[in-house]
């Protein structure tokens, strides 16, 4: 049997926390983390939202090409179960940092100052 490490251990426990903080009152909803992506994706790549780094949203973008792709490390045409369990390690990681990235998103924007124009006479 497989040892599953620390990583993975911590990668699991985030996407838990995640989820259970996301049924808490007040915690953003799916659509909201959803409408919250293009606007979180143009902040980091602006630089106006520093919190996401460019490393981590590589992480991210390359998370989501594997998951997509057709080429796997372990194929489930040889290894069926264990061929399903890398894509699903991948997937349970992407979705843990997606909650994680935007709540912390929808946090930074909601402490940014708001600018209100005034109506011209």
């Amino acid at each position: 049997m497989p040892k599953i490490g620390p990583r993975r251990i911590a990668a699991f426990r985030a996407l838990w926390r995640a989820l259970s903080d996301g049924r808490r009152p007040g915690a953003p909803g799916f659509g909201d983390r959803l409408r919250s992506l293009p606007r979180m994706l143009a902040g980091a790549l602006s630089g106006r939202y520093p919190e996401l780094s460019r490393g981590r949203l590589g992480l991210l973008v390359l998370a989501l090409a594997y998951l997509v792709s057709p080429v796997d490390l372990v194929p489930e045409a040889f290894l069926a179960l264990l061929g399903l369990g890398d894509d699903v390690i991948v997937a349970l990681w992407l979705g843990g940092a997606v909650l994680v990235e935007t709540d912390r998103y929808l946090e930074w924007e909601r402490t940014q100052p708001k600018v209100v124009e005034q109506p011209h006479d």
